[in-house]
């Protein structure tokens, strides 16, 4: 239950063993393979200028391989759209081996499903832009559909033929009789009209011709290009049709094709994992450094996991060596958290907030017991913590997820827990449920389950004790300070800050108990005493009423910040109970039943959430601050994760 030590692991190993030993690294799964940097001796040595002439692997296997997932991901997408089902949430993730994944024959049946789906959608893609097409060239003629004239026609050298268009403002007949007023040797046929515009067929004799566009001027003409048309537009119109049906036709097939392909669901996950496994490794192989006949491995090594990797370089010719980094190489040093099944799910919290550095104190086993009763005070509630229970134990056995999902669930079946104790301690279950369904039913006797204290009638009681809480978080978060400080040889530190308030509160409790006043001077002695040591000139005046102001605040408000834990409590116990009250006043079960489980399902499930976030607070503001240095970067080794299916090794 802390940081797990890490070891820096440098490696020369041959060029023609690179595949194979990056191999046998990711199914070990414990080496983060890092760029390589130097310390002051081997710069002083003259390696930096050696390191500098190294080149690092060509990068286009790792584009290769984000390219094969990105398309792997997008045929998923096209098939579920299509209908295919992909295994549901409650279905766990089968299993596999990395030889069956990625065999060169698996491989290339993977391949092949990922392109026959992405070629079937460039063809419905491709019939779906003719569509539009047709569409467009059909709309483009419909103005044209009574004119039974042959589009291509053109001018010749003594006679003058336009297609045009004319504003919808004023009646054709003006315009007609404006173009014949012209010249004789002219004629205007209209062959639709909209609501703005005119469609229209100009004919005239060239000599003619600036006479009658200048008529048509002032009617808004505007000429058309018909150029690519061939025949009347009804000619053409019918022909567009028939064109639309057999694209029609022919997308409808290649729609029912891809409805078809759910079969290749599969396949196209195992596509997916392949790629993803394959990217992990180049992500590793990109940081490598190399020369025509070795490479270069910088990396990090948990250091429980060295014989392992130590057994796995035995089989090739390399040379290799181990050490611890120095301290100033801390923020750059990975950090994994090692924990039990109890601790382990708080690593979600941990993760939320930010990973501690590497080199000071895993927070998860000081954390977990406050996390899981706080969450329990809040929610308190027997048929909750039950329902709790019951999802986690359910879902970790027959879903059996990995990673963050593992965690959540551990993590709410350790609060389920927790919630159903104190909901047997407080009587709760779903707010008094029993007691009005018992009503409702008639009984002589309604069922009253026995309470230690209820959040109604021992409301200060349970926010006094919920600040007590707070206060014990409060002093455990200082006495981790303290021992940190004195570790780090700050005894000092640790005096004017924890130990002279330790006094302070020991004092003010023997004070309440009317035992003695005399700790309590001392504690304030102390407090006077450390602005005045520590401070300089006018600082050590200002510090003193600095560090009382700050202190008294700063103790008083966190104290107080655990009222919260009455205050869920009090809020979801009071909201149950009034759903079932208002499902009890119709004196019917059924009405009762639907009003008071539909009211219970709402309150757990806003409690659910509510209940987090306010205990993360808790942890994250009042008790991290006092100990927690945060800032560490997550171990990320070439491993085999994926996503659709397990890889046992």
């Amino acid at each position: 239950m802390a940081i797990v030590t890490m070891k820096r692991l440098r490696l020369l190993a041959m060029r023609e063993d690179r595949e194979a030993l990056l191999d046998d690294l990711q199914r070990l799964g414990c080496v983060e393979v890092s760029e390589p940097t130097l310390d002051g001796r081997e710069e002083e040595s003259g390696a930096a200028e050696l390191l500098s002439h190294l080149t690092p692997p060509d990068a286009q296997a790792l584009s290769q391989a984000q390219t094969r997932r990105q398309e792997a991901e997008r045929a998923m997408g096209i098939l579920k759209h299509y209908g295919a089902k992909g295994r549901g949430f409650l279905t766990p993730r089968p299993q596999t081996s990395k030889e069956e994944l990625c065999s060169p024959q698996a491989a290339a049946r993977q391949d092949q499903a990922v392109a026959g789906v992405l070629a079937e959608e460039r063809q419905v893609n491709a019939l779906l832009a003719q569509g539009e097409k047709l569409a467009s060239q059909r709309a483009a003629l419909a103005p044209w559909l009574a004119l039974d004239v042959p589009l291509e026609s053109r001018s010749t050298p003594s006679l003058l033929v336009q297609f045009g268009t004319l504003t919808a403002a004023r009646p054709f007949e003006e315009a007609a009789g404006a173009v014949q007023a012209a010249s004789e040797l002219s004629e205007l046929r209209e062959a639709s009209a909209g609501r703005e515009l005119r469609y229209c067929l100009l004919v005239c004799h060239v000599s003619a011709q600036e006479a009658v566009l200048e008529a048509l001027r002032e009617f808004g003409w505007s000429r058309l290009s018909m150029d690519g048309w061939t025949g009347a537009a009804k000619e053409n119109d019918q022909r567009l049709t028939r064109e639309q049906e057999e694209n029609q036709a022919k997308l409808q097939q290649a729609r029912e094709a891809l409805a078809s392909m759910g079969d290749r669901l599969d396949d196209l996950c195992r596509a997916a994992d392949r790629a993803a496994l394959d990217i992990r490794r180049e992500e590793g192989r990109i940081k490598l450094r190399d020369t025509e006949q070795t490479f270069l491995l910088q990396g990090w090594v948990p250091a429980e996991q060295w014989e392992k990797v130590q057994a796995a370089l035995e089989r090739y010719p390399c040379a290799y060596e181990l050490e611890d980094p120095a301290e100033e190489e801390y923020p750059q040093v990975p950090v994994q958290l090692k924990n039990n099944w109890f601790t382990r799910p708080l690593s979600m919290v941990t993760e939320m907030y930010s990973l501690p550095a590497y080199g000071t104190l895993d927070p998860n086993p000081l954390m977990a017991p406050f996390f899981i009763l706080f969450y329990g005070i809040m929610l308190a509630d027997m048929g909750y913590g039950l329902l709790m229970i019951l999802g986690s134990v359910f879902v970790l056995k027959k879903v059996r997820p990995k990673g963050g999902m593992w965690n959540f669930f551990a993590l709410l079946g350790l609060c389920g827990v927790s919630t159903f104790v104190m909901g047997a301690i407080t009587g709760g279950f779903f707010g008094d449920f029993l007691t009005q369904l018992t009503t409702v039913m008639g009984m002589e006797n309604p069922i009253v389950l026995p309470a230690l204290f209820t959040p109604l009638n021992d409301t200060m009681m349970i926010l006094v004790g919920a600040m007590c809480l707070g206060f014990v978080q409060i002093l455990t978060g200082m006495a981790i300070s303290v021992v940190q400080k004195i570790r780090a040889g700050k005894f000092m530190d640790a005096l004017w800050e924890e130990i002279t308030w330790w006094v302070v509160f020991l004092g003010l409790g023997l004070m309440v108990l009317g035992v003695t006043n005399l700790v309590l001077y001392a504690g304030l002695v102390l407090v006077v005493a450390g602005p005045l040591i520590t401070g300089k000139g006018l600082g050590k005046i200002t510090g003193i009423f600095g560090s009382l102001y700050n202190h008294i605040t700063g103790y008083f408000g966190d104290i107080l910040s655990y009222s919260r834990l009455m205050a869920l409590m009090l809020a979801g116990s009071v909201i149950a109970q009034v759903f079932n009250t208002l499902g009890a006043i119709p004196g019917n079960v059924v009405i009762f039943l639907v009003i008071s489980l539909a009211g219970n399902a709402l309150n757990f499930a806003l409690n659910l959430l509510g209940c987090y976030v306010h205990d993360l607070r808790l942890q994250c503001l009042e008790f991290f601050k006092t100990f927690y240095v945060d800032g560490g970067r997550p171990f990320r080794p070439i491993d085999l994760t994926t996503k659709y299916y397990d890889v046992v090794k």
